[in-house]
């Protein structure tokens, strides 16, 4: 079994971009296309993507089409796919009749069915993802029926932070909040299979240290959407299951571009002027890098026009994406 999660599919992908640039879409677009590559392979069974296929709930018919076609052809080799859609779609896929199959199964409201795979039958179980769903989860598990289910391996599939899961550059633990699920209340089935967590793991304990009822694996992103993610692999899992229970999973790496965080500091009391800086960057940043600044201080009007897209978009090869954060402040992206 094939797992893949959080392809955000549009992201910075535009249809007629204002400028031109090196495209991060194409990254992403890629890395699913390997993903589903291997489940052509001849030796995986099921392909699960636990949710953000896309960026956003409204994109280009032409990136819906692009995106769904690499799942239709998994599907018209005679592999299952299953879909769970997820925050940045709003818990509904766009354009869903053009992902539509009868080896195709989207998880559009909390539901179970039984499918036949190559290496028996399995249940499949899920349901899109849902705001404050610590409140809700319970009753969300309950509608799929899946505990009720006959079948030796039974495989829940959500987009949701489970207690435990760790996200950053500072391992970011989640743990009490309305949007993350109960350790506690992690079903007895043979794995639970997510996305949401860019990180890729798969957890087997709650915060006090406890056994969860089933695996919940995290096949991670497919690339790095964020600084944050810097200094994160990433890739998808290969499942095996025998007698209902999750055996081995193999971390499968995808490429990812390399990912810098740097911050400058500006004004009348930096070290160095603005321009020995950004020299220095260029210098010392890879060529194909995605080069996030953060600006400490208040620049001057030339620092801000030297800040500005354009300009460093002169200063930088072009094979490198390079922006100034929106935040006003040098700290982590919060999660």
């Amino acid at each position: 079994m094939l797992l893949v999660a959080d392809s955000h599919l549009g992201f910075d992908w535009p249809s007629k971009p204002r400028v031109e640039r090196r495209r991060r879409g194409d990254d992403f677009y890629e890395n699913l296309a390997r993903a589903t590559r291997r489940a052509l392979a001849g030796d995986v069974d099921l392909l699960v993507h636990g949710g953000d296929l896309f960026h956003a709930p409204v994109i280009p018919l032409w990136v819906a089409e692009r995106g769904y076609a690499l799942l239709l052809e998994v599907a018209a080799a005679g592999v299952p796919v299953a879909l769970v859609p997820g925050n940045h779609e709003r818990a509904r896929l766009p354009y869903p009749l053009l992902c539509r199959h009868e080896r195709v199964v989207l998880f559009d409201r909390p539901k179970s069915l039984r499918i036949e795979t190559e290496k028996g039958a399995v249940t499949l179980a899920g349901f899109p993802y849902a705001r404050r769903v610590r409140a809700s989860f319970r009753e969300l598990l309950a509608e799929t029926r899946i505990e009720s289910a006959n079948d030796e391996t039974r495989l829940l599939l959500v987009h949701h932070a489970f207690e435990g899961a760790t996200v950053g550059a500072h391992d970011w633990v989640f743990r009490d909040a309305e949007d993350v699920v109960r350790g506690s209340d992690v079903p007895a089935v043979s794995a639970v299979l997510s996305g949401h967590i860019h990180r890729q793991q798969v957890l087997t304990h709650d915060l006090a240290g406890h056994l969860l009822r089933a695996p919940v694996a995290y096949p991670g992103s497919v690339e790095r959407t964020s600084s944050a993610e810097r200094f994160e692999d990433k890739g998808f899992l290969l499942l095996d299951f025998e007698a209902g229970r999750l055996v081995r999973h193999e971390r499968v790496p995808l490429p990812a571009r390399p990912m810098r965080r740097a911050t400058l500091a500006v004004g009348p009391d930096a070290a160095l002027s603005l321009r020995d800086q950004l020299e220095r960057l260029v210098a010392t940043t890879p060529c194909d890098a995605v080069l996030e600044l953060c600006v400490s201080g208040t620049p001057m009007a030339l620092e801000s026009r030297a800040l500005g897209a354009r300009a460093l978009r002169e200063l930088f090869p072009e094979s490198v994406n390079v922006r100034v954060s929106p935040r006003a402040f040098a700290g982590e992206p919060r999660w």
